[in-house]
């Protein structure tokens, strides 16, 4: 059986850096051949696969000879193509060690927006998270208020959760399929509080962790603020290079690896089951922690619920996968109810670790959440269609007013990845608070910096009229050529 102890082993010696294979990159790129001079073309398409977090940063690029063979041209024609990427600043090259991606000096995150003013007037973009129908919160607040009046009369702190909401927690794990008793169950103050006890506890700072580029910017910030190396794995519009991530664990050995499998954040993606099953072989084999972020599991639109992540390790081969998850995506964020799911002992002692800042979360929002859990199969399925609906709505409006721009409609979750064909999307994030639209640039999804600035997440948790009316604006703004006033900078938070 796996060990689920969270004690840290020794520690283990660097192993062989990451290497891009030559079959791989050249399957990403065109044919060098159908565009003179085709050096210059081959090093644009290189730097715009990097640009677009297609390819990772810090990744030795194959050989020269390799690449020409695989791409079917010459050497020169390769080695003129690395010299531009490296006079650009997109690959550097170490003596005796190769090639390496990286990004011209001074690139710096993009995507930091100005407040608007008066703020009620814009419409949010930003934050991908629906509210709550009046009168679903009003049922659950006349149902818990019983409940409430139950524990008047007791000191209230509950450092595990609620023992009816962790019976529940466990509860739903077990009918999607992985077997979960209460003491596997923390009950946390929403899924960025789970992760951040367990990074509290499970790593300490120069440890790397292996995330996903792009990937959620709250997580990524928690991971920089507690002084981790982040190596990112790439995830595209068709998802994970399985190979990719599967060598990363292999060859960097993380401590940790953050994983949004489920209708991920911002690209939708599906992990497919087989996909599963290697990741955690490899990251058993690499004695890496899974930290499996399900947030948004529970928002399948066109395909079945997926089961939890640690359902693909078979008997007794979860002991290093913990799931987060949380009532913001599928029910309510204003509730600020999360969980983590973990052999029993971790549990016990992340809740130790919980006690230094936090003695336990709300009863009132906890009883809210169990009573919400209880109502799943009346409170779910209206929501999923309205979910569909609007997903149609934004789509519509794109294709009617920003023909240009692509996506793909994701099974799952709650916003579209856009490509917007050109590098643009800082300039028009800026732009669009202009025309009463706040939005943030895909830059701000970036596990490395200066990624993504042609892309932008848009959530369609907003009504179908206010989806139509800021697709209309964001036409407008790109079609506007001024520059955007002078930004105030301010934190940037996203759901």
């Amino acid at each position: 059986m796996a060990d689920s102890s969270p004690s840290r082993p020794a520690e283990t010696p660097d192993r062989s850096p990451r290497t891009l294979g030559s079959r791989q990159l050249a399957a990403l790129l065109p044919d060098p051949a159908e565009v003179r001079p085709a050096y210059r073309h081959l090093a644009r398409a290189i730097s715009a696969l990097i640009t677009d977090g297609r390819i990772a940063l810090h990744v030795r690029l194959p050989a020269e000879r390799e690449l020409a063979t695989a791409l079917g041209t010459s050497r020169p024609t390769v080695t003129a193509a690395y010299d531009l990427l490296r006079e650009s600043g997109y690959a550097h090259s170490r003596r005796g060690s190769g090639t390496w991606t990286a990004l011209p000096e001074g690139t710096a995150p993009s995507g930091v927006t100005r407040v608007l003013a008066p703020p009620d007037t814009a419409i949010d973009l930003a934050r991908a998270a629906p509210g709550l129908p009046e009168h679903v919160l009003r049922e659950a607040l006349l149902r818990a208020a019983p409940e409430l009046a139950a524990h008047a009369h007791t000191p209230g702190y509950h450092p595990y959760g609620l023992p009816a909401l962790r019976a529940a927690v466990a509860e739903r794990f077990t009918r999607r399929g992985l077997a979960t008793v209460p003491e596997q169950v923390l009950v946390t103050s929403g899924a960025q509080h789970a992760l951040t006890l367990v990074l509290g506890l499970l790593s300490r700072p120069g440890d790397r962790v292996m995330v996903e580029s792009p990937s959620y910017p709250n997580a990524l910030e928690a991971l920089r603020r507690a002084g981790l190396r982040p190596v990112s794995v790439p995830v595209t519009d068709e998802g994970w290079d399985i190979e990719i991530t599967a060598s990363t664990l292999r060859q960097v050995v993380p401590r940790l690896a953050y994983l949004i499998p489920d209708f991920h954040n911002p690209t939708g993606a599906l992990m497919p089951a087989e996909g599963r099953v290697r990741v955690l072989e490899a990251a058993r084999r690499s004695g890496t922690w899974l930290v499996i972020d399900e947030t948004l599991a529970g928002l399948a639109l066109d395909v079945p619920a997926p089961q939890p992540f640690a359902c693909h390790a078979g008997p007794g081969g979860a002991g290093r996968v913990i799931t987060i998850g949380s009532m913001s995506k599928s029910y309510w964020a204003g509730l600020r109810v999360g969980w983590l799911r973990a052999p029993a002992r971790l549990v016990t002692e992340l809740a130790g670790q919980r006690i230094a800042t936090d003695l336990g979360g709300s009863v009132l929002d906890q009883l809210l959440a169990l009573t919400l859990l209880d109502r799943a199969a009346e409170v779910l399925p209206p929501r999923m269609e309205q979910l569909r609906v609007q997903r149609a709505a934004l789509t519509a409006a794109l294709t009617e007013h920003l023909p240009r721009w692509s996506w793909r409609v994701p099974p799952g979750g709650l916003s579209l990845w856009a490509d917007l064909g050109a590098p643009v999307a800082p300039e028009l994030a800026e732009r669009a608070l202009d025309h009463g639209v706040r939005i943030e640039s895909g830059a701000c999804f970036a596990a490395d910096p200066g990624l993504f600035d042609r892309r932008l997440r848009i959530p369609y948790t907003a009504p179908p009229t206010t989806l139509r009316e800021a697709v209309r604006r964001l036409a407008a703004a790109l079609a506007d050529g001024r520059a955007p006033a002078p930004a105030t900078r301010r934190p940037r938070w996203m759901a």
